[in-house]
């Protein structure tokens, strides 16, 4: 893989930028992205630190593409754990560092901190994946349906944010009551990451591909 010594920084950058954007998300208590919203319900129903929560989620999702792959499933796959053990940590750092912001009822500053947390979810999306080390598992177990079933990567993620959402929402209500991980911050999330991700590329593609050569 050519340079990796720069594929390597601009792939942890990108993931801790993105958790500094879920944490921001979790703070403004407006509802957290899909892909984020199932660890953020383990938090709220069972009370684990989401750091930790959000590994074993991960973990889950790499066993469900051992199921769905099966003997297609390649080892080095299984790196995924490795990754979502180092997301996990990034989780954990990002929220205790967030939890000093002062919490706050006014919805104009919890809609500020919704979108600024939507903006550095795409930046570091726009980092970390085309680095191309090793995917989240979230994005492995996408493209693990998507290798299966044949249906477009996009649609499949679609459909995965949607079950993540459905679950999440499902869960709180019955345990806890309240709609917990899922809010208008959710569907802000859903809607604008992948708009300002495009903003992104077209404006600063060109100078990230060009570091990547």
């Amino acid at each position: 893989m050519k340079n990796l010594k720069i594929r390597l920084p601009m792939y942890f950058i990108g993931l801790f930028i993105m958790t500094i954007g879920i944490s921001l998300s979790v703070k403004s208590d407006l509802g957290v992205s899909p892909v984020s919203s199932i660890p953020y319900t383990i938090t709220c129903v069972w009370g684990i630190e989401m750091g930790k929560a959000t590994i074993l989620f991960h973990c889950a999702l790499v066993v469900i593409q051992i199921i769905i792959l099966r003997r297609s499933f390649k080892i080095k796959n299984l790196l995924q754990v490795a990754v979502g053990i180092v997301f996990g940590y990034f989780t954990t750092f990002c929220n205790y560092c967030v939890s000093f912001l002062p919490s706050t009822d006014n919805l104009i500053i919890r809609l500020i901190m919704t979108l600024a947390s939507a903006v550095l979810v795409a930046l570091g999306i726009f980092l970390y994946v085309p680095a191309d080390i090793m995917p989240l598992a979230g994005e492995g177990t996408m493209q693990a349906v998507s290798d299966i079933t044949g249906v477009e990567f996009s649609k499949v993620k679609i459909a995965f944010d949607v079950t993540m959402v459905a679950i999440s929402l499902t869960v709180c209500l019955i345990a806890i009551h309240s709609m917990g991980s899922v809010g208008a911050g959710t569907i802000i999330s859903s809607l604008l990451v992948g708009l300002i991700l495009g903003f992104i590329t077209k404006l600063l593609g060109k100078y990230r591909d060009r570091l990547l050569k």
